[in-house]
């Protein structure tokens, strides 16, 4: 009887590299989108917010951060998780996923938060140029502003992760299992494609509170006082 072989462990270097290479070019190919998307979530609505014009605005920000975001969240996943399953069983596999993306996360928004900030005003149309949407979080926030909203997308990002990454491991293991070798790099991306669609669409609420609380204020310009108030006021 055929026996597959174990997959091979991912290295700190190669998670490094290949997240960063990832990252950046998914980010850039589905701006127009993620503008779109920003502009719909915005508490002006999507018309005043910019509708379909400049759906590169914050493109430059976007590809800034990206790299260092991604490679900052595979590199702690492929580490965490090669690590935790030398020493668990192979039932609590899920488990192992859940926690090692949750760790990845928690590093990737020390570098994705700020880019978000800058990003989606952008996107909003409330600043022109990066820099002066920089100089305007300053202005009205301090270095603190580049923070908002912090722990609310730890908040929408750990759930996303909690279901995307068991999927898509489980996908990725069955289908392997199914033909008797290891998935191939199109296989794979089919996985993470559904996997990514259904968490994205499960988590789509914390991802709105996530926006507003970023742009900073409602319709009427009236100030979002944290995420419980946000939430009240969506």
């Amino acid at each position: 009887e055929y026996k597959m072989s174990a997959p091979k462990e991912t290295s700190f270097m190669v998670a490094l590299l290949a997240g960063g290479c990832a990252g950046t070019s998914v980010d850039v190919a589905l701006f127009p989108i993620d503008t779109i998307k920003t502009r719909l979530q915005a508490p002006q609505g999507f018309v005043k917010a910019g509708g379909f014009k400049g759906v590169y605005a914050g493109l430059g920000s976007a590809a800034l951060g990206s790299a260092p975001g991604a490679a900052l969240f595979f590199s702690t996943y492929e580490t965490a998780k090669n690590l935790m399953l030398r020493n668990v069983d192979k039932k609590y596999e899920s488990g192992v996923y859940m926690a090692s993306s949750s760790a990845g996360e928690v590093a990737a928004c020390l570098v994705r938060v700020p880019t978000e900030n800058v990003k989606q005003k952008l996107q909003a149309g409330m600043y022109k140029k990066t820099g002066e949407a920089v100089r305007g979080i300053i202005a009205a926030q301090g270095f603190a502003g580049f923070y908002t909203g912090y722990l609310t997308t730890v908040m929408r990002e750990i759930p996303f992760s909690f279901i995307q990454f068991p999927i898509y491991e489980g996908l990725k293991k069955k289908w392997s299992e199914m033909q008797g070798y290891q998935v191939s790099a199109v296989q794979s991306s089919l996985c993470g494609s559904f996997a990514g669609g259904f968490s994205a669409a499960v988590t789509t609420p914390l991802d709105v509170v996530k926006t507003r609380l970023m742009l900073g204020k409602d319709a009427h310009g009236v100030a979002y006082a944290g995420t419980l108030d946000t939430v009240t006021r969506v």
